[in-house]
């Protein structure tokens, strides 16, 4: 295997990082679920880590939900986290305004689902569109005048379903016409496990409509962002190099976790394949593990 290749996880490698790492830090869709299925052997690992003292945090790029909405949908497939150990980009979004003092009397345009709406509304700010605007249709007649709310400051983009002109329009408008305005994006994954079966189109794709529209590029908060990371380090208080990032992509959980200067472990339950893991024109070479899946 080609130097810095991802090497297979031993069991004195599972020993070495139970004894290692104070901090696991888990995606969620391809390494917790794919979908709403729960990914076999997921519930006795965290299990065996919780009762080893170990602490966990869940670090998702999917946009669609906020803490709480994850922290029910964990619940629901039988396991117990609290909302304090989810961190979702959609969260990251809200504390980013909230850390460079974004103005109260702005709004925030919302092309994504009601995850980073609730989440910004927690936060104090307030925001239009969202899904409200997916039912909103363009109607391209003659002398067609596209208005838009001047009162908007930021446009955040994450994962939207429902993606539509309607929205694209909006946000461009607010991008290219409101002096100063922000373009936050949640994250850039280009796909996901949506449903358990295939891979759906992920954010990056709605980020690049907009990045077309606006020649413009965004403010990135999720992974592999260095703003969550600092954020999380700031509420874990341990040292990266007793954490251990555990995802199933390279270009933002691994990337993630290798900038910051954690450990990291790649599932292959996930958006990474073993073939496009050992593929030569792939750049992510510094040196990690990799397993089948969380119990493997």
């Amino acid at each position: 295997m080609r130097e810095g290749a991802a090497q297979p996880l031993t069991a004195s490698d599972a020993a070495y990082l139970l004894h290692s790492v104070d901090a696991f830090l888990f995606d969620c869709d391809g390494v917790i679920w794919k979908g709403d299925t729960l990914i076999d052997g997921v519930p006795q690992t965290l299990d065996l880590l919780r009762s080893k003292g170990k602490k966990l945090v869940f670090v998702t790029n999917n946009s669609t939900k906020s803490r709480r909405q994850y922290a029910t949908k964990f619940h629901s497939l039988g396991i117990s986290v609290s909302e304090d150990e989810i961190f979702s980009s959609s969260f990251a979004a809200a504390m980013y305004l909230k850390s460079i003092e974004f103005p109260r009397d702005k709004k925030v345009y919302v092309v994504g689902g009601d995850g980073i709406s609730e989440e910004l509304q927690l936060a104090g700010f307030t925001s239009l569109g969202g899904p409200e605007d997916g039912k909103k249709m363009v109607d391209l007649k003659e002398h067609r005048f596209f208005k838009h709310d001047k009162g908007v400051g930021a446009v955040v983009v994450g994962l939207d379903p429902y993606i539509n002109y309607y929205k694209l329009q909006y946000a461009t408008l607010c991008i290219r016409e409101n002096l100063g305005c922000l373009f936050i994006a949640t994250n850039r994954d280009a796909v996901g496990h949506m449903t358990d079966l295939q891979e759906w189109p992920g954010a990056g794709c709605m980020v690049a409509a907009v990045c077309a529209s606006t020649q413009k590029e965004p403010v990135v908060v999720g992974k592999p962002s260095t703003f969550m990371m600092e954020f999380l380090l700031k509420k874990l208080n341990v040292d990266t190099s007793r954490m251990c990032m555990v995802g199933d992509r390279l270009d933002t959980d691994i990337l993630f976790g290798q900038t910051a200067g954690c450990k990291t472990l790649l599932v292959l339950s996930g958006v990474t394949t073993l073939p496009s893991l050992q593929d030569p024109k792939n750049c992510i070479l510094q040196t990690t593990m990799q397993t089948s899946c969380l119990s493997c």
